[in-house]
Formats: structure tokens, C-alpha cells, sequence
């Protein structure tokens, strides 16, 4: 019988102390900046980066004890199951920032409109007799106070293009991956290259639509419920992609340094995980956010 082999404990580490801290910084940083606390952004600010120092060293010490041949099986699973927490926790977010949208599109706005039991008709009755419940909402109840967008997103062309260049980019890291798995050096670089280059070029596009958003449509957070659904969404999930084209550059380099093996890369498993999930998010962001509103 053979003897089990050895679970590697890592050393004591200062890292979750730092993450903590700079996680608290960023939390109280945002909150005092929108009570327009004069310190606010300046901590925000620090809280940010405080979380890039303890990304780049905390990884860094991650990569240092994986390249040593540290860790065993034990841990390789340890590692997986962290990893699907922590995407099962980024879906429970965006599923309640979905779940918002809904109960905006389906409830509130229609109970103010007058629509439903009796109590919801004295609603509009009281507050806004004029209000008539449409969505995509483009007439607020009080454009006094929320300013009427001048029109709604449509999904043709731009979001359209976004859908087809993140679509592309699952294809391409997943033949990145089969390239490694054949060990095939070049097509493994190369296709990992291509979805770097897809992934920041959504994030151009992006940004080129928030532009004509604000400028042109008049389209803010600012402009009721249906400005902050739309950017509450879509920009989480563009820093969601920010954060993936990250993982995927660190992979890249690690790549063109001959750190990972058909039979050992789990860091670049874990990013593809993390990458096709964010693909997921925005075909069901591209339906629900742009094309059903047209119904």
C-alpha cells in the first residue's frame, strides 16, 4: 500500500490581511464618494491600488509555488473547486442584477402606469396620472428630476458586432487550449493572442457605444430606471472582460514562457472557465437588454 502523498500547506502569507484592507478601502471609498464626501474618491482611489498590488503579489507568489512543483493533486482539486465557487458567485450577480431588470420591466413600471390590483391603480392615481408604462422607459413620471432619454438602445449594429467578436473569442481560446493540449507551442500562442485582441477590441467598442450613449441618446445613469439597468449591466460586465483579457494576457506571457504542459495548466483552464462565462453573460445580456425591449 502506497504512502498518501502530502498535502502542501502554503506558508503564513500577509496577502489576505492587505486584500482585506484594500477591500474595505474600496468599499468605504465608494460609498463616501456618492454622499459626496471630499475624501471619498481620494480613498477609492488608494483602495484601488492597494487590490493591483496584492493582485500582481499574490499571484506572483501563486505562480513562484506552482512553478516549484509544490503542489499535489489534493491541491489541483482544492484549486478547481475554488475557482467554480467563485464563478457560482459572480453568476448569483449578475443573476440579481438581471433579477432588478425584471421586477423594473414587469413590476414597477407597470404598477406605476396603473397596471394590476386595485392598490396598484390608486398608485397611479395619486402619484402620476399622466404616466402612461412603457419599457424601454423613455418618458419618466417626473422628468424633472430623471431626464428623459431621446431614445432606447437598439441591438443593430454595434452590439451586434460585440456579440459576434465575443462569440469568436470562445472559439479561439478553446482551439488555444486544444493547441496546448497537442502541444502545439505556436497555435496555442498565437490563438490566445487573437483572443486577447478580440477581447480588448469589445472593450473599444464598448466604449465607442457608451460615447454615443451619452452624447447622442442622452442615455445616462442618471435618466431613471432604464439608463441605470442598461449601464449597471453592461458595465459590469465590461470590467468582467477587462478583468478576463487581463487573466489572459498573464497567460499569454506565462505561455510564451513554457510554464504550463498538456498534463499541468490548470491557471490557463481556470481563465478559459472565467472567459467563456463572460460570454455567456453578454448572449444573455445582447437578448434580454437589447432585443426584447423591442417586442
Amino acid at each position: 500500500m502506497s504512502e498518501p502523498q502530502p498535502y502542501y500547506v502554503p506558508q503564513q502569507s500577509k496577502w489576505p490581511i492587505i486584500a482585506s484592507v484594500g477591500l474595505g478601502m474600496l468599499a468605504i471609498g465608494a460609498a463616501t464618494s456618492f454622499h459626496d464626501d471630499p475624501y471619498g474618491p481620494y480613498i477609492l482611489v488608494l483602495g484601488i491600488f492597494v487590490i493591483i498590488y496584492i493582485m500582481v503579489g499574490w499571484f506572483s507568489a501563486v505562480i513562484t509555488e506552482s512553478q516549484g512543483a509544490m503542489y499535489t493533486p489534493q491541491n489541483d482539486r482544492t484549486f478547481r473547486w475554488g475557482m467554480f465557487w467563485f464563478i457560482f458567485s459572480e453568476v448569483m450577480f449578475f443573476v440579481g442584477f438581471f433579477g432588478t431588470l425584471f421586477y423594473a420591466r414587469n413590476f414597477s413600471v407597470p404598477w406605476l402606469g396603473g397596471q394590476g390590483s386595485v392598490a396598484k391603480l390608486a398608485t397611479h392615481q395619486f402619484l402620476w396620472q399622466d404616466f402612461t408604462a412603457q419599457w424601454p422607459l423613455l418618458k419618466n413620471p417626473d422628468p424633472t428630476k430623471f431626464a428623459n432619454p431621446l431614445r432606447d438602445m437598439r441591438p443593430l449594429w454595434l452590439p451586434l458586432v460585440n456579440t459576434f467578436v465575443l462569440a469568436t473569442s470562445s472559439v479561439t481560446v478553446t482551439l488555444a487550449h486544444h493547441g496546448l493540449l497537442a502541444n502545439k507551442r505556436k497555435v496555442l500562442n498565437l490563438m490566445l493572442l487573437l483572443t486577447i485582441v478580440l477581447g480588448f477590441s469589445f472593450l473599444i467598442l464598448q466604449a465607442y457605444e457608451y460615447h454615443g450613449a451619452y452624447t447622442e441618446l442622452k442615455l445616462k445613469l442618471s435618466t431613471g430606471i432604464y439608463g441605470t439597468t442598461f449601464f449597471m449591466l453592461t458595465g459590469f460586465h465590461s470590467a468582467h472582460v477587462t478583468i478576463g483579457a487581463i487573466m489572459l494576457s498573464v497567460m499569454l506571457v506565462r505561455c510564451l514562457r513554457g510554464h504550463f504542459t498538456p498534463n499541468y495548466h490548470f491557471a490557463f483552464e481556470a481563465t478559459i472557465w472565467y472567459w467563456h462565462f463572460v460570454d455567456v453573460v453578454w448572449l444573455c445580456l445582447f437578448i434580454y437588454v437589447y432585443v426584447l425591449p423591442l417586442r
